[in-house]
């Protein structure tokens, strides 16, 4: 026995469970459509978790699950057989159930179908068995199982006369409608029954209801249609079929992502994904809006102004805000957690957080390419405070020692520590695998902030607004300080260290923050070819993407969060770089990658899956606690069709 090995709670896993959205709600289950064998699995809304089991039985027994349909993404049907009903001892069943589950924005409906092929009618009773639940999202990430003094739930009675429940805190709110059903209520416990009254050779059908409110919310459902065109029809006819196929998926998926803040109500952006990340995440939602830009300006011209109504005004350590400062992230409470790295550290992030030291260079950058994608001018102009705001900040306060490079340390000592998008405790090592100490100052940061300087001159310059020289001189001076720190060299020749430390030195470590570098500028053709190769390198690509740290690294591991697995965002922005800088067929060959790993996830792709390598495995296996949908890794679907056009 390994004497070391203490218990503790641990993160759901999720590559198994069912999901079903329509933001701000979810829903997660067993492939058999019941709720509660799994930490994860439950309704939630928003941050909250409503509901936390689900059962169904027949005449006292549970159907035998048969088969799993996702229709879309708040839709799923679960099909099992009913053998204990029916007739003569044949091998061909003849009683069917079918579940179908379906999510909206303020809840869930359940509708349940017997059907009989017998020639007698039946009346089998349906018990459904539901527990309440008012557990946060940061305790069952956790591993906390749900609300231990329980819920306490009440019968209530409809205008109509029918029976039902209702639960809640004083903010979040439930109530349960089950139209024809006897309601009974135990604690935390909603137990439904009803009588089916199947005739014969034929159907019956019982539906319940839940709807949620949460009176704290601060993210919603977005109105209206979705912010974007669809691909045309001919670019999806001459499209890989499986590419066709995740772009379909994407596109469903990324729609049901759609949000809006209750601090700019009309403006829509996407949730960074479920079941971690349903909410604005100035990062994420700043990069999926940039994939999706093929697509139309609309959904990237939303996020700039949701996001700009954020933007800081004020320096507050306890939050990170800094003027001109672009959030990181939005909850409706704090929360409390540790980094995730060896050892870790506890944490402790306000509702609105600004602990990012990308979010700003890529509003600047968003801007920048929406207004070269239709934008309208008056909504660029109307932008044009906020752009000077976010370029003062790369000055004033992301360049904190004043060595022309961005930089970040969280001051508040419950912040996060690595503030990337790589953000995880131990996601900026050394080689050796040693941490690196802070402050960091990120590779592809430096990259983001060149292009936001020139791209923001470029948008001074075109409204008549003063500074754009000052900023020109400004990036240029960024791009001399990177090229004299921070390439390096190994055995294959010369690289990009992913950061400097503290002591400004170069981060020895091979990853893939490189291949952000592409396509912005600051890199000369010679060091962008260097780049390009190393990307498609056996190190780094894995045949099913773009690893996040070379296999040489002594910390890689296939299914390390930040060292040795792949993103797929990750490894479309490389793919957009190489495209960009003319580097053709080694965008085709990273995104071959992808597609190939879109089929192994049923064209529904994962925050991240594994690092293993095509040359050892047919498909990469699932990070298993990996989000799903994620937005940025659904919108790299529109960069990898742009790449192969």
């Amino acid at each position: 026995m390994d004497e070391t090995r203490t218990e503790r709670p641990l993160q759901p896993l999720l590559h198994e469970a069912v999901i079903a959205l329509r933001a701000p709600s979810q829903a997660w289950s067993s492939a058999d459509g019941s709720m509660g064998s799994d930490p994860i699995d439950g309704v939630y809304l928003g941050d909250i978790r409503v509901l936390r089991h689900l059962s169904l039985l027949v005449d006292g027994l549970p159907a035998e699950h048969l088969h799993t349909t996702v229709i879309d993404a708040a839709t799923v049907r679960f099909d099992a057989l009913v053998r204990s009903l029916d007739g003569a001892a044949t091998a061909d069943p003849d009683v069917r159930l079918r579940l179908t589950r379906t999510v909206r924005a303020d809840g869930v409906d359940h509708r349940v179908e017997l059907t009989s092929r017998r020639e007698t009618a039946m009346m089998p009773a349906l018990t459904i068995e539901l527990v309440a639940d008012l557990t946060g999202m940061t305790a069952i990430k956790s591993g906390a199982s749900g609300s231990d003094s329980g819920v306490s739930v009440s019968g209530v009675v409809s205008d109509e006369g029918d029976e039902g429940a209702a639960w809640g805190d004083g903010t979040v709110s439930a109530r349960l409608s089950a139209p024809g059903a006897d309601v009974s209520v135990a604690g935390g416990v909603v137990r439904l029954e009803t009588a089916l009254e199947v005739p014969a050779r034929g159907s019956a059908v019982f539906a319940f209801s839940l709807t949620m409110e949460d009176a704290a919310a601060v993210v919603s459902a977005a109105s209206g249609p979705a912010p974007w065109a669809s691909p045309s029809t001919i670019e999806l006819a001459s499209a890989d079929d499986r590419l066709a196929r995740w772009l379909d998926r994407a596109l469903d998926d990324l729609d049901a992502l759609r949000m809006v803040s209750d601090r700019a109500p009309g403006e829509q952006f996407l949730a960074a994904g479920a079941p971690w990340f349903f909410t604005l995440f100035g990062r994420d939602s700043l990069w999926a809006a940039r994939l999706l830009l093929p697509l139309g300006s609309g959904l990237a011209a939303s996020t700039l102004r949701a996001l700009a109504s954020m933007q800081g005004a004020a320096s507050v350590i306890g939050t990170a805000e800094q003027p001109g400062k672009i959030m990181h992230e939005l909850r409706r409470a704090a929360q409390s957690f540790d980094d995730g790295s060896a050892g870790g550290r506890p944490m402790e992030l306000p509702p609105l957080y600004y602990g990012s030291v990308d979010a700003t260079p890529l509003w600047i950058c968003l801007l920048a390419d929406a207004a070269d994608a239709g934008m309208p001018d008056e909504e660029v102009r109307a932008l044009l405070p906020n752009l000077e705001a976010a370029l003062a900040w790369m000055r004033d306060f992301g360049d904190s020692d004043g060595d022309g490079l961005l930089e970040y340390i969280d001051d508040s000592g419950r912040g996060l520590s690595n503030q990337g998008w790589k953000d995880s405790g131990d996601s900026v090592q050394w080689r050796d695998g040693t941490l690196a100490d802070g402050p960091i100052a990120l590779c592809e940061v430096q990259a983001y902030a060149y292009q936001a300087a020139m791209r923001g001159a470029e948008l001074l310059e075109r409204f008549g607004l003063a500074m754009a020289a000052e900023w020109r001189e400004w990036a240029a001076r960024l791009q001399d300080v990177f090229r004299e720190r921070y390439w390096i060299s190994d055995p294959g020749g010369d690289y990009p260290a992913i950061a400097l430390d503290a002591h400004k030195r170069p981060v020895d470590t091979v990853a893939s923050n490189m291949g952000h570098l592409l396509g912005t500028g600051l890199l000369h053709p010679d060091e962008a070819a260097l780049v390009a190769r190393r990307l498609v390198s056996p190190q780094l690509a894995s045949g099913f993407g773009l690893r996040t740290l070379s296999t040489d690294s002594r910390g890689y591991w296939p299914l390390s969060y930040h060292g040795g697995s792949v993103w797929t965002h990750d490894t479309a922005i490389a793919i957009a770089g190489l495209t960009a800088d003319g580097f053709h067929d080694e965008a085709a060959l990273l995104s071959e990658g992808l597609l190939r790993a879109a089929v192994a996830f049923d064209y529904r792709m994962p925050e991240l899956h594994s690092g293993d390598a095509l040359t050892d495995t047919p498909a990469p296996a699932p990070y298993p606690a990996a989000c799903r949908p994620q937005a940025w890794s659904a919108a790299a679907a529109v960069t990898v069709l742009a790449a192969l056009r």
